[in-house]
């Protein structure tokens, strides 16, 4: 068995990809429409779904947001630099919601910044 993806409904699917592509690098991987369902479902990831886990963004055409809820905590997404990669969230627009540093109770650096939507993405800088 192996984790194929985590999915996300949101309110845009332009805006979406253009965060997950634009602001965190990933490459959309496959696009379908489903007029009959009137659901979109977009798949984003840094590598082929045959190779990783991936993100299907799913947008239902009636539905323009979504509450996110308790449940959901975050996607985690590992970057060289955390502080480096918020400067450049923020050059773009994007939105920070806890700045690069170290976690509370350790010594790893983590950050926080949200998509379109709400949804929390974790960067934790990758140990050197």
């Amino acid at each position: 068995m192996r984790l194929l993806h985590t999915m996300l409904r949101v309110g845009d699917l332009d805006r979406s990809i253009a965060f997950y592509t634009e602001m965190l690098g990933m490459k959309l991987l496959r696009r379908e429409d489903y007029p009959d369902g009137k659901f979109t479902l977009a798949f984003v990831g840094y590598t082929d779904e045959r190779d990783g886990a991936v993100i299907e963004l799913t947008h239902n055409w009636d539905t323009p947001s979504y509450d996110l809820g308790t449940g959901f905590g975050h996607l985690a997404v590992e970057v060289d630099d955390a502080y480096a990669a918020c400067d450049k969230i923020k050059a773009q627009g994007g939105t920070v919601v806890r700045e690069a540093g170290p976690m509370k109770h350790g010594t790893t650096v983590i950050a926080f910044v949200t998509d379109p939507d709400g949804y929390k993405i974790e960067f934790i800088q990758k140990k050197k």
